[in-house]
């Protein structure tokens, strides 16, 4: 799908991380936009921001656990600017804790943010999209998702369930006008990561490396441009690693443990019991 000046995006967390990046560059193609975030604090300053590339923007503070929420963002939209021609699923929430010790609520945030809302909100835009065949949908999933790495059970299971749907929803509607790609960042010097690196101290290991925001705000636009199935982020090839585990489980779950993976996460719960015990 050629993207082209006009055409009308819809972008969930829009603010903060690689959301930023992401609404930029649409921006720059001369794409309108429909900023969503919760709790959106920075919203107002991003749409002043994209705006100066002589686009229009809306924003709209909504939180996506609330299913009345999605279907409020997607009438705005169509209200505003008559349809919607792209949909980036950017939204996304994590907590690393031991499984166990995990809230009830914190599990159902994840799971609603994470993967309820971005399915819903492709179930609410495609049949107009399909009536009139022109469409992309974007799901910004994670290589958590591929590797299922330790104290992130919902998480990886979420990104896992994004990209399955996305492999279905290509194999359903192929040859509709309408198609959809997973973007699959490992750690990105932004959002997730850039928050947990923040608060804890704790660094991503050394032998996976970090990728830079602009790389994964490249890859939407060559997924929508290219119609990709699938475009991994990583600092050096994963591929090869991912079909190893994939072949070789029990020798996969040995070379990560070697990578430093399960260390890091680790670290990060160690460290937010330190912070979480402080006076």
């Amino acid at each position: 799908m050629k993207i082209t000046p006009g055409q009308i995006v819809l972008l969930t967390g829009a603010s903060g991380g690689l959301g930023t990046y992401i609404a930029q560059a649409f921006a720059e193609l001369g794409t309108h936009l429909v900023l969503v975030a919760f709790p959106g604090a920075e919203l107002e300053e991003l749409k002043r921001n994209v705006e100066k590339k002589g686009v229009r923007a809306i924003t709209l503070t909504s939180d996506l656990r609330d299913p009345a929420q999605r279907q409020f963002v997607v009438d705005k939209a169509i209200a505003e600017f008559g349809k919607i021609d792209i949909l980036v699923n950017n939204a996304g929430i994590e907590f690393t804790s031991p499984y166990h010790e995990l809230p009830f609520e914190s599990l159902n945030d994840i799971l609603n943010i994470n993967l309820q809302a971005p399915m819903l909100l492709t179930r609410i835009v495609m049949p107009d999209m399909l009536k009139r065949k022109s469409g992309f949908i974007v799901n910004i999933s994670s290589l958590a998702g591929k590797s299922g790495p330790a104290f992130q059970e919902p998480y990886a299971a979420t990104k896992a369930g994004l990209n399955a749907f996305t492999v279905s929803l290509r194999a359903t509607y192929h040859g509709s006008g309408v198609s959809a790609s997973v973007i699959c960042p490992g750690f990105v010097e932004a959002g997730i990561y850039a928050r947990l690196k923040e608060k804890t101290g704790c660094s991503a290991p050394l032998l996976l490396g970090t990728s830079r925001p602009e790389s994964v705000s490249r890859a939407v636009i060559r997924s929508i441009e290219k119609d990709r199935p699938e475009i991994i982020i990583n600092q050096y090839p994963i591929r090869p690693l991912l079909a190893f585990i994939t072949l070789f489980p029990a020798a996969g779950e040995w070379v990560m443990r070697q990578l430093g993976v399960r260390a890091f996460f680790g670290r990060v719960v160690e460290a937010q019991a330190r912070l979480n015990n402080q006076p």
